[in-house]
């Protein structure tokens, strides 16, 4: 697949836990002109309270005009549907991963180059929210490993395309297409 950039806005929201990625990718989506849907891959766990009541503070953020698509899995095909005048905020990729994880290799390539595509033909504007996994201990399970390599691999290749791409730590959120130097997809192979 080529990689190139997306002729319509597509904003790349990335950072650690608890840094206000969330936060910051839903003022981009209120300072939009766009009628906002927020694209929701979390799903509520009965036996998970503490999972349920953070899925709970993210509704209570949202503005009540904004629509809510719960999206576990299909969100290729969600943003394929969406028509020009939408604007999409899909929190959280890493969420979105962890309900395909399960996959086979040739099964997940098929499945990140058919969202890359998508965001590519995207009618409308996209903000995508994913966690930076990478910079902590690597984890000492497989799973947690595979986790971490596929949503690293998976944000590199949508930051390839994105036509934004910020970096939100300590409460501050960085423009990294302002101060950083694209690193060419080549090397991405390379190290993939």
């Amino acid at each position: 697949m080529s990689l190139k950039k997306s002729s319509r806005p597509l904003i790349l929201v990335i950072g650690p836990a608890s840094s206000g990625k969330s936060a910051w990718a839903e003022q981009l989506a209120r300072d939009s002109t766009k009628a906002v849907s927020y694209v929701a891959t979390a799903q509520e766990n009965p036996e998970d309270p503490e999972w349920n009541a953070k899925i709970y503070q993210h509704v209570l953020r949202r503005p009540v005009e904004w629509k809510t698509l719960l999206v576990p899995v299909e969100l290729a095909v969600t943003i394929q549907a969406m028509q020009e005048e939408d604007c999409f905020l899909v929190d959280s990729l890493g969420t979105w991963l962890a309900n395909v994880l399960d996959r086979g290799e040739e099964e997940w390539e098929a499945i990140a180059v058919n969202l890359l595509a998508s965001l590519q033909q995207a009618r409308g504007e996209v903000i995508l929210v994913a966690e930076e996994t990478g910079w902590g201990l690597v984890p000492a399970y497989p799973l947690g490993r595979k986790f971490r390599d596929r949503l690293g691999n998976l944000t590199r290749r949508i930051g390839a395309i994105a036509s934004t791409v910020y970096l939100v730590t300590g409460g501050y959120a960085i423009d990294l297409t302002q101060i950083g130097t694209p690193i060419s997809h080549n090397i991405f192979k390379e190290l993939s």
